[in-house]
């Protein structure tokens, strides 16, 4: 039977994010995508106007609709909230859907680069960290992985060891994978780190890094499309590693077209042109 994944996220008209970049990228991957929408705009936020409407009031019964049909899934994926009324509705639907056969991946969308996004107010951050609590998979970068445990953004690179300590400490609250995306390595190389906290008394840690060029500057949607890869590969059966991996190189390769074809950052990532790779 065909597999189904619901996505939780905004849907946005022009700009290639959220759920407009993840559900043509999981239905690539023979994935039915089921998308449950937190809000509509016609283009994301970065641009210089956009229509915008706040779904909130209308997510229960949204949602209802699923539960009504009964309807069941082989994965949830999050995206960004708007309100801590939201991350509650979330944290509902995912009480109501989650069985032992499937998986969350949560990517905890509240900054980068040592700030947080204006939304996200102290009571928001607490919202997400209940939210974490039932992640299977967490995808944050170094700025949300310091949020969600109430350290300080470091002055200096981060060390190896100090993700290590990071993670650990973090799967203690839920999550027992955990993708740190988008770390500078080096002048040339940005770094994904992966951990796995061990299941067993008998079992070990495990950590891995999946390391590609550094090319151009931040571009919009780059975390969905990292989280859209990695949750279909993951959920069509690869490890965590390949499926980060596969997430990483496709990413260079859409932000290597978009730089030599001189594409605006807030256009998103050019994912069109190589969907086709998403099949093999």
């Amino acid at each position: 039977m065909q597999k189904k994944i619901a996505l939780i996220n905004d849907i946005t008209g022009f700009g290639r994010c959220a759920i407009a970049a993840m559900a043509p990228i999981v239905s690539a991957m023979k994935i039915q995508a089921v998308t449950v929408p937190t809000a509509i705009l016609s283009a994301h936020m970065r641009f210089p106007g956009y229509y915008f409407d706040d779904y909130t009031p209308r997510m229960k019964s949204y949602i209802q609709t699923y539960k009504d049909l009964q309807l069941s899934f082989d994965a949830i994926a999050t995206g960004f909230f708007g309100s801590e009324e939201q991350v509650e509705i979330v944290i509902d639907f995912i009480k109501s859907f989650r069985t032992k056969d499937n998986f969350v991946l949560v990517d905890p969308v509240m900054g980068d680069h040592g700030k947080l996004y204006k939304t996200y107010t102290p009571q928001m951050c607490e919202k997400m960290k209940e939210l974490v609590q039932y992640a299977d998979i967490i995808t944050p970068n170094l700025t949300e992985l310091c949020t969600l445990l109430d350290r300080e953004y470091p002055k200096e690179k981060v060390t190896l060891e100090e993700l290590q300590e990071m993670c650990r400490e973090l799967s203690g609250k839920g999550p027992k994978q955990i993708v740190v995306t988008g770390i500078p390595f080096n002048q040339t190389q940005i770094a994904n780190y992966i951990y796995k906290a061990k299941q067993t008394e008998s079992g070990t840690e495990d950590f891995q890094l999946v390391l590609v060029d550094r090319i151009g500057g931040d571009r919009s949607g780059t975390g969905d499309v990292i989280s859209a890869v990695l949750a279909g590969m993951y959920l069509n059966g690869y490890s965590l590693y390949d499926s980060v991996k596969k997430a990483a190189d496709f990413v260079s390769k859409c932000i290597a077209y978009c730089e030599e074809n001189q594409v605006p950052d807030h256009y998103g990532l050019c994912f069109e042109m190589f969907l086709r790779e998403l099949t093999e």
